[in-house]
C-alpha cells in the first residue's frame, strides 16, 4: 500500500477498517491524508495491485485470518496470471 513512512505511525494503532475507510473517504472527498492517492480509481487500483481485499474497508484485527486467507487467494491468482501471461509469450 503506498504511505509514506512518517505515515505508519499514524495508522499503526488503528484497526484496517477505521484506516482504510478514512483513507477511503479522504480519497471521496479529494483531501489527502495518508499519502498522494487522490481519486477512488488509483485507490481502487492500489488494492488490486497490492491484493489487497475490498473488504478491507470492513475489518479489523477480529478479521485477521480471513485477511490472509483473501490476500493468498489474490496473490495466488495475481501469480497465475503472471505465469500464464508469460507462458503465452514464450515460442515452443
Amino acid at each position: 500500500m503506498y504511505t509514506c513512512s512518517q505515515r505508519q505511525i499514524l495508522k499503526s494503532a488503528k484497526a484496517p477498517k477505521v484506516y482504510f475507510s478514512e483513507l477511503r473517504d479522504k480519497t471521496n472527498n479529494g483531501g489527502l491524508r495518508y499519502g498522494g492517492i487522490q481519486i477512488m480509481k488509483d485507490l481502487s487500483s492500489n488494492l488490486e495491485q497490492n491484493c489487497i481485499p475490498e473488504e478491507i474497508f470492513e475489518m479489523d484485527i477480529d478479521n485477521y485470518n480471513q485477511l490472509l486467507v483473501d490476500r493468498r487467494k489474490l496473490m495466488t491468482k495475481k501469480i497465475e496470471n503472471y505465469y500464464y501471461f508469460i507462458i503465452s509469450k514464450c515460442e515452443y
